[in-house]
């Protein structure tokens, strides 16, 4: 289940946004439900579904090439590629979009990012399975901030030591999802398919190549 610490506004001109912090072991999980308003979320979502040089990767699993269950793209600074799942990905460069919504969160986290990871799930069919993303390239304690625009869509986390340890929330439309510090080290997460939607989200993690 969602176990939420606390909830407070920080009250200043650079980020007035409510957040969540989740009560995670071995973890630092920051939640903010609405960090786009709606008109905002609406035009991101249109503007990047229309924009993204969207492509169909696949990887081999037991032997046998799969195509992955969603659409991706990466974009970045010249040089920062990133590897994951076998599949190794050269970035496009940064459009006005990318750097819009990146601006706004590097200002709230008070972190620059360098790359984002964009999916596309085009309805509840697409997924993404059990991972962490702590390939070596995002360094020791990687920092991921996850946007998500479109269709909401629930987000599970479970311990890699101790099993029982499973905590879930939704990703809704314009919301910010910040993970940091060892999180990546003890936790697994995943979008697990939802047999009866049909709406698409797209959803964007931005990390720190080094």
């Amino acid at each position: 289940m969602f176990n939420q610490l606390s909830i407070w506004d920080h009250g200043n001109e650079k980020s007035k946004h409510q957040c969540e912090k989740l009560l995670m072991p071995d973890a630092e999980v920051i939640f903010y439900q609405s960090f786009f308003d709606i008109n905002e979320s609406n035009q991101l979502f249109f503007e990047l579904h229309e924009t993204t040089s969207w492509s169909q990767e696949s990887t081999i699993l037991f032997g046998k090439q799969v195509n992955l269950p969603r659409l991706t793209a990466w974009y970045g600074d010249i040089g920062k590629s990133y590897c994951y799942s076998k599949i190794t990905m050269q970035p496009l460069l940064w459009n006005p979009t990318l750097i819009n919504i990146k601006s706004k969160i590097e200002s709230l986290s008070e972190i620059k990012f360098n790359s984002v990871l964009i999916n596309l799930y085009r309805n509840g069919k697409d997924s993404v399975a059990w991972h962490s993303d702590d390939e070596p390239e995002l360094g020791k304690n990687p920092v991921i901030a996850s946007v998500s625009f479109g269709a909401n869509r629930r987000f599970t986390f479970r311990h890699k030591i101790q099993k029982e340890l499973k905590y879930e929330l939704e990703l809704t439309h314009g919301s910010l999802l910040i993970m940091k510090g060892t999180t990546q080290h003890f936790w697994q997460h995943q979008i697990p398919k939802v047999n009866k939607l049909t709406q698409p989200r797209i959803n964007l993690t931005f990390r720190q190549i080094i």
